[in-house]
């Protein structure tokens, strides 16, 4: 198998030729179709996330078909088309997994992070975390609902049944809820980089009724905000743009340092909530829900060996809605 590898923090990924991976018992081999570049691969080859195992094959968007079984698999076939999200495996008996908060789990395991993931020709998965994806539509329209999607939506249950709902940062997460949204007929405000006409001008496109800059305040209070940028500055920012007894939910796995704000922005029963993580019924949830909901994924595709230049490109923001590696 051939993959784009990091093995040191702050250093591009390599190019790799490895043996192919044999899957272990409840484990399936995956031929991959498709994997999604999200924010996260940056907080993982930038250090920013730690206790990464290294060297790793960094992604956890995969989308592709089983071609070998491990002992005791069951429900799965061989050429089934399945996903394979962040989670890769729980502990399935500390408090949280017996709670029903797996997403919480003392002793997990991440694709792209401590177990290898889908920048790759070839994976191995935990066949109880992989979802069936059924045979319609492409692999590279799939994979970004398997981590922008899924946290997009447990985003959104967080964010509760409010009206007025504001995003900060449109890219790949944003431009799928932003959908969901629209279709349960809830109305999007669309936060983006001060100036950035480009992506305020997608965001009106897929039915934002409001786009401004994260510098603005929207036309009038909102009942909940969704922070996907990980900038620790507008979580104030947010905080002003909501009602009384609104919500800001913080939807990063990591944020630069949030600034010291007066009480009187939190007052009025004002709530901040953070994401961490999502449950298998998160992705059963919005799997089931997203054929009905007709989402359109606008995605930019590369080739496996211009990983590299993706992630770049997502850096800067050079593209809208998602990234896609096509191995």
């Amino acid at each position: 198998m051939f993959a784009m590898q990091l093995k040191a923090h702050h250093t591009p990924l390599e190019w790799v030729e490895l043996p192919d991976p044999e899957p272990g018992p409840d484990e399936i081999r995956i031929r991959i179709g498709a994997c999604g570049v999200c924010r996260t691969d940056l907080h993982v080859v930038d250090g920013e996330l730690p206790h990464a195992t290294l060297p790793i094959i960094p992604g956890h968007e995969i989308v592709g078909r089983i071609d070998r079984l491990g002992s005791n698999v069951t429900g799965l076939s061989v050429g089934e088309r399945v996903g394979v999200p962040w989670l890769g495996h729980t502990c399935g008996h500390c408090y949280y997994c017996t709670h029903g908060m797996e997403n919480l789990c003392d002793h997990p395991l991440f694709t792209g992070f401590t177990r290898n993931g889908g920048y790759a020709t070839m994976t191995v998965a935990d066949a109880r975390y992989a979802f069936p994806m059924g045979d319609k539509g492409e692999d590279k329209d799939l994979a970004p609902l398997l981590c922008a999607g899924l946290i997009g939506w447990r985003c959104l249950n967080k964010a509760g049944d409010g009206k007025k709902i504001g995003l900060y940062g449109f890219g790949a997460a944003a431009h799928i809820i932003t959908q969901v949204l629209r279709w349960q007929g809830r109305d999007v405000y669309a936060f983006t980089s001060p100036g950035d006409t480009q992506k305020q001008d997608f965001a009106r496109s897929l039915g934002a009724v409001w786009a401004g800059g994260s510098d603005e305040l929207p036309p009038e209070p909102l009942d909940a905000v969704i922070l996907f940028a990980p900038v620790g500055a507008l979580l104030p920012a947010g905080l002003k743009a909501i009602r009384k007894g609104g919500k800001v939910v913080c939807g990063g796995i990591h944020m630069s340092e949030i600034p010291a704000f007066s009480y009187d922005t939190l007052w009025e029963e004002r709530e901040i909530v953070s994401v961490a993580n999502l449950t298998r019924q998160d992705g059963l949830e919005f799997l089931k829900i997203a054929p009905e909901v007709g989402i359109r994924v606008t995605n930019t595709p590369y080739a496996l060996k211009d990983a590299n230049q993706a992630l770049d490109d997502l850096r800067h923001g050079r593209f809208d809605g998602a990234a896609v590696l096509l191995p």
